[in-house]
């Protein structure tokens, strides 16, 4: 029997800013409890204090696997079950790839990818034992694309797309479904250096609730919607239109 979204439990990690908090603050409102994770908790602990009971911080650096493994075994003790994972927390270097050193690629990947991967090795066990959940892994359209300027974001991305694909080929039996989300140009701190024009870019609010509304789906790709589904498939079919709209937005990167 599907439980109830108030008997549901969400991980959420990168749950304090940008499209993450804006996901937090949905699901909290459709009564789902929450454990939001990231290393700051200023934004979070607003949240929790309009909805006590649902919504728990816990402190938590994806880049250190004892503090993740500890995490989620105090999520388990505390509500008893794990439902969906929401794989969001991320860093972006902006530069272009001459200008990244190895150290900025590796933290990209540590946070991006294997950060990802703590977290789904983490729940995935208690996930299997009762037979269901989601585990919804932030991607984004610069992994088929690319983008000047993000050439270490770009990789992390396309990382996680091709584990994405592996682990539903692996899970497809075992009532466990492992998605990727991919919103559009988010307007967000993360993104604050990438001098996209006003037209590119959507705000967070929108694209935080857009994606909380989805969190039970199963589908193999989310989108917040359809003009960014659309968009995906244009800038994926016509990449010199991508080349076009990329032109110039980081600066001179040569």
């Amino acid at each position: 029997m599907t439980p109830s979204n108030d008997e549901m439990v969400v991980i959420l990690t990168g749950a304090n800013e940008g499209i993450g908090y804006h996901m937090l603050t949905a699901l909290a409102e459709d009564d789902h409890r929450i454990a939001a994770l990231d290393i700051n908790g200023d934004n979070v602990r607003d949240v929790r204090s309009d909805s006590v009971g649902q919504v728990r911080y816990y402190k938590c650096d994806v880049t250190d696997t004892e503090a993740v493994d500890t995490t989620v075994s105090e999520i388990i003790d505390r509500w008893g079950r794990i439902d969906i994972l929401v794989n969001n927390a991320g860093i972006v270097r902006v530069g272009s790839f001459q200008e990244c050193s190895m150290a900025d690629i590796r933290n990209e990947f540590e946070v991006n990818f294997f950060g990802y991967q703590r977290m789904i090795r983490a729940v995935l066990p208690h996930m299997r034992a009762q037979g269901s959940g989601i585990i919804h892994n932030m991607g984004s359209g610069t992994a088929d694309t690319g983008h000047p300027g993000l050439s270490g974001y770009s990789a992390t991305k396309g990382a996680i797309k091709a584990l994405v694909l592996s682990l539903q080929l692996e899970l497809r039996h075992t009532g466990v479904s492992c998605t990727l989300m991919i919103p559009p140009s988010t307007n967000t701190q993360m993104t604050a250096d990438i001098e996209y024009p006003e037209w590119m870019t959507v705000e967070p609010e929108e694209v935080g609730r857009k994606l909380a509304d989805k969190i039970h789906s199963t589908r193999p790709v989310i989108t917040p919607d359809r003009t960014t589904r659309i968009g995906l498939s244009l800038t994926r079919r016509f990449p010199s239109l991508w080349r076009r709209m990329t032109a110039g937005v980081v600066g001179n990167t040569e």
